[in-house]
């Protein structure tokens, strides 16, 4: 009974979405065009070199040479193994969802069990140091050093989330694959194999959850509950959109914040939205896990855990810095 009033329910929205794109077609259209660009300014050059390095490094066996080094750091911390520890660098550097793509390619590969890699997704799939320094530290603020600040939060937040996903007994070392063994050549022919689905299903949810804010705001529905919220709380209404859009797409987000002045708030707020990702990372994630028997459970609670931890510090740094 339940899944068909699901089901209804789904089906109502479905059809709700699609009157209010036929009502709001230009909207819409202007939306997709203006989310094409963003794909081809940021999302692809940012992200799709790293989807091929990531599974070239991986079939070289970058996680077991990696292994051995973190391993002490990686067990005692966060009770995983060191080429678990591994995708904490990635995603820290890749961003969204580079950090998850390497841990499904780990998993598929046998370098980490299905359980660790469901627990490293709680933590190690992050927004990348070039998004969160240019995009909003630069686009935003204005400033570099803020851009590092927040990157600077931003990756304690995932050490800090880190420490709520530990395990009970450290996950044991997997044999690593030498450098020796590997074939160069069929490693970088099937990281691109891999990266070109990767990397449109990522530019997929983008576009379409830029379509569905553009559509909700074409018909009153954003700007109306961003005004009801701010004067209830006595805030911006540019605050409040900037946290409703950042919910559904980061990117989005990031845009709307400018125009607000900095202060702390504003910093936390930036902090906020770079550890929650939006519900468009959310379902990239679930796209570039597809094929691998990881599931991405963990992943929402990972995801609150750093947007709430982001906040906080990045509040008590504005209060300093401002």
């Amino acid at each position: 009974m339940k899944s068909k009033s699901r089901g209804v329910l789904a089906l109502a929205l479905g059809l709700g979405l699609l009157a209010a794109l036929l009502l709001n077609a230009s909207e819409a259209a202007r939306a997709c065009r203006e989310g094409l660009l963003m794909c081809a300014r940021l999302l692809i050059p940012s992200l799709f070199p790293f989807f091929v390095l990531s599974g070239f490094l991986n079939r070289l066996g970058l996680p077991g040479l990696l292994g051995t080094l973190l391993a002490p750091f990686a067990s005692r911390l966060f009770g995983v193994s060191g080429a678990g520890a591994s995708a904490l660098l990635i995603g820290l550097t890749g961003g969204y969802p580079a950090g998850a793509a390497y841990i499904a390619d780990m998993a598929k590969s046998g370098s980490v069990s299905k359980q660790e890699a469901e627990r490293l997704l709680g933590f190690c799939n992050n927004s990348g140091s070039a998004f969160i320094v240019g995009a909003v530290g630069i686009g935003v603020f204005g400033s570099v050093k803020t851009g590092l600040i927040l990157y600077g939060v931003h990756a304690l937040a995932a050490l800090l989330t880190g420490l709520f996903f530990r395990g009970k007994h450290p996950c044991a070392e997997t044999q690593p694959l030498h450098l020796d063994s590997a074939d160069p050549a069929l490693a970088l022919t099937e990281s691109v194999r891999q990266a070109v689905p990767a990397i449109l299903s990522v530019c997929g949810f983008a576009l379409c959850f830029t379509v569905l804010l553009a559509v909700l705001d074409a018909g009153g529905a954003l700007s109306a509950l961003c005004a009801a919220v701010a004067v209830r709380l006595h805030f911006e209404p540019l605050f409040f959109r900037a946290l409703i859009t950042g919910l559904f797409e980061l990117g989005s987000g990031a845009a709307a914040l400018q125009g607000l002045r900095p202060c702390p708030e504003t910093l936390s707020l930036a902090a906020f939205l770079l550890g929650w990702g939006g519900l468009s990372v959310h379902f990239q994630t679930l796209g570039v896990l597809s094929g691998s028997n990881v599931k991405g459970a963990l992943h929402l609670t990972g995801r609150l855990l750093s947007a709430g931890f982001a906040a906080g510090i990045a509040y008590v740094v504005g209060l300093m810095i401002f």
